[in-house]
């Protein structure tokens, strides 16, 4: 399965909200996304998953039948989809595992919580969560979404400055398999761990592919003789 986007823009009613811009990635892949900080970085993270219809260019997945809106969560977008700040985790949470339509019940979102090291934080205003353990948790209810293939991760780094905690948390769900692309607005470029994609390109690097190999199917051991020498 790859995901391409081709020259995508999107015009505003006061001008361009995204200038047009390219990306292609596959399953097991990690992108990084650069932009200035505004409205025109999520603007692309919501084009790759279907959500706002480019002016120009075109957004389409290969290799699956099923569309961008069920393959792609878009986490953490300001305005968007980000959770309320009043609202404490265990609700945040309960409402997510909703829309992935997981169990969903008091009881469920603490053995969830739990599951995930969260459990003592579940009456903690969102707001008032280190930012690490605020992605890292929106990406792992984002994952729980049937058919999800996709994450868009919209600009971590409007959270805290540690590159390595969201970049960290990015790889592991690429090495799971999932395609990751990371959005980011405020890490100066020299810090980011690797070459990123621009927004208002259309050459783009390509994407740093981090799947780990399969494991080697067992093979059976050479039967061995009565002497104790291979057959």
């Amino acid at each position: 399965m790859q995901v391409r986007a081709d020259r995508v823009s999107l015009e505003g009613h006061h001008g361009t909200l995204l200038p047009p811009t390219s990306l292609t990635l596959g399953e097991g892949d990690l992108a990084i996304v650069h932009g200035e900080p505004g409205v025109g970085v999520t603007a692309f993270g919501l084009a790759l998953a279907g959500r706002l219809k480019p002016t120009t260019g075109t957004v389409h997945a290969e290799g699956v039948d099923a569309p961008l809106t069920e393959l792609v969560a878009v986490v953490d977008a300001p305005g968007v989809s980000e959770p309320d700040d009043a609202l404490p985790l265990r609700v945040v949470a309960g409402e997510e595992l909703a829309l992935a339509h997981r169990p969903a019940g008091k009881e469920d979102v603490a053995r969830w919580l739990a599951a995930h090291d969260a459990a003592p934080f579940a009456g903690t205003r969102f707001e008032n969560l280190a930012p690490a353990l605020r992605t890292r948790l929106l990406t792992e209810l984002a994952a729980e979404r049937k058919g999800v293939r996709v994450l868009v991760l919209d600009t971590p780094d409007r959270h805290t400055s540690d590159v390595d905690s969201w970049a960290a948390l990015a790889r592991e769900n690429a090495e799971r398999g999932l395609a990751v692309i990371v959005l980011t607005a405020t890490t100066p470029l020299s810090a980011l761990p690797f070459t990123p994609a621009r927004i208002g390109a259309a050459e783009q690097p390509a994407p740093q592919h981090c799947a780990l190999p399969a494991a080697p199917e067992p093979t059976e051991e050479l039967a061995e003789s009565t002497d104790g020498a291979p057959e």
